[in-house]
């Protein structure tokens, strides 16, 4: 174990080496002026380029520029938004627990529906029920996500009423800033309106979260239904089932964990699917986290944003898809050996 952890330790090193490198090339590819795109300044006068060419040392080596710019970033220097004038990492700060928060709900919903509804369609393959459920998980994981979601909006919120169309939670309710996450700033707030703002945070989280919830419960459903399938098949099920155990005996005794095994690194996939998901999800429902703000930069043309909220997401993603390959070799002696 502690030699497969050192190989991945090497390995995210590389990836983040890599990824480092081309945050920091983006300031050149960007057009415009290169102290413009690493400052994020507008104006700048001829005394101000002289101190921040010696600043990101752009009289030094590639090399060079390019230390300079990892120090920068370690030290939280990330630079300003061309659009607000504000620190890009303070900005990063406050939209991160929106997404992360969107994004972790979404695939609570799809681990806690799709893997028993996979197990379920797995064990009468031939039954109603479980061709019921495939048909679904095909019609689910065949939706595109904005049709999706507009309908829901139609439904729920347009023609029903019964639930906001944008935001985190309505404007009437003040709810100091703590941790970014709505529910839990608004369970330590002291205020007097306490219950109704969690309600109406959860009004507002619902629609987002079924929406990008649902690409991934169907895809988590499909993979468990196929890894229960094939463990079904295994010698070691039949001698359980010769043995004179039951189907619900051989399925928790036996088929669960070494079913699951699998799913577990599908999980930390789907997660990297749900950030890239959450972008569209909320530009779709004004979700105010760090994809709506990456694609409004875009259309800003704010380089430095984009630069800066490439890093960002890019970082979450490999960090998850990490930490879910090593809890996944520690369940799973034979993975180390790969």
């Amino acid at each position: 174990m502690r030699a497969y952890l050192l190989r991945r330790l090497f390995l995210l090193a590389f990836v983040f080496i890599a990824l480092s490198l081309f945050a920091f090339s983006l300031a050149y590819l960007f057009p415009g002026n290169i102290l413009n795109n690493l400052s994020g300044l507008h104006q700048i006068s001829p005394e101000q380029a002289v101190q921040l060419s010696h600043y990101y040392q752009l009289d030094q080596s590639y090399f060079t520029q390019y230390i300079a710019y990892l120090q920068r970033i370690f030290s939280g220097d990330w630079g300003v938004s061309f659009s607000s004038q504000e620190p890009l990492l303070q900005e990063i700060t406050h939209l991160t627990p929106a997404t992360i928060e969107l994004a972790g709900y979404a695939l609570l919903i799809s681990v806690f529906i799709g893997i028993p509804m996979g197990i379920v369609a797995a064990i009468k393959p031939e039954g109603i029920l479980s061709k019921s459920i495939s048909a679904l998980a095909v019609t689910g994981y065949s939706m595109p996500i904005f049709w999706w979601g507009f309908l829901l909006i139609m439904i729920f919120s347009l023609g029903l009423g019964w639930l906001p169309t944008a935001g985190r939670i309505n404007v009437l309710y003040e709810i100091p800033h703590q941790s970014g996450f709505i529910l839990w700033d608004i369970y330590v707030a002291d205020i007097p309106y306490k219950r109704d703002a969690f309600l109406n945070a959860l009004q507002h989280l619902l629609l987002p979260t079924v929406v990008l919830s649902t690409f991934p419960t169907t895809v988590l459903l499909r993979f468990t239904r196929d890894s229960m399938l094939d463990v079904w098949q295994q010698n070691y099920i039949k001698t359980a089932r010769a043995k004179g155990l039951n189907r619900g005996q051989v399925l928790y005794r036996h088929g669960l964990r070494n079913a699951l095994l699998p799913v577990i690194r599908q999980i930390g996939l789907q997660f990297s699917t749900l950030v890239t998901l959450a972008m569209i999800t909320e530009v779709i429902f004004s979700w105010p986290g760090l994809g709506h703000w990456l694609i409004d930069s875009i259309y800003q043309r704010n380089y430095p944003a984009i630069q800066a909220g490439l890093l960002m997401i890019s970082t979450i993603v490999i960090s998850a898809n990490m930490s879910t390959d090593l809890l996944h070799t520690y369940f799973n002696p034979l993975a180390r050996k790969q």
